[in-house]
């Protein structure tokens, strides 16, 4: 995967490369709206190569709607967002998932 291909077709190459047959029937990718307003985002990471991998938890509050939340809970990366923030928070989801880890 290249730098250049678009975030969402990243994620989509991502998630179609853990599917096993098996993993795809209990974990996956959910992404969900919110009611303040913004985005959640729930990646599980369940028999991936990422589900060790530490993520430092990023809080970025630029104002009430210019916000991102991401963090790792058990085996699952989740972000929170402000409604023009789903983009950053996927970046920070790709960004994290190729950097290799030290």
């Amino acid at each position: 995967m290249s730098d250049a291909e678009p975030l969402l077709d990243r994620l989509q190459n991502w998630y179609a490369q853990q599917c096993n047959g098996d993993r795809e029937h209990e974990w996956g990718v959910k992404i969900d709206t919110l009611d303040n307003p913004g985005w959640t985002v729930s990646i599980d990471l369940e028999e991936t190569d990422l589900e060790e991998r530490d993520y430092p938890r990023q809080e970025i509050n630029r104002a009430t709607q210019d916000r991102v939340c991401a963090w790792i809970t058990g085996k699952t990366f989740h972000a929170t967002c402000g409604p023009g923030n789903l983009t950053e928070a996927l970046t920070l989801f790709r960004t994290w998932a190729t950097t290799i880890a030290p």
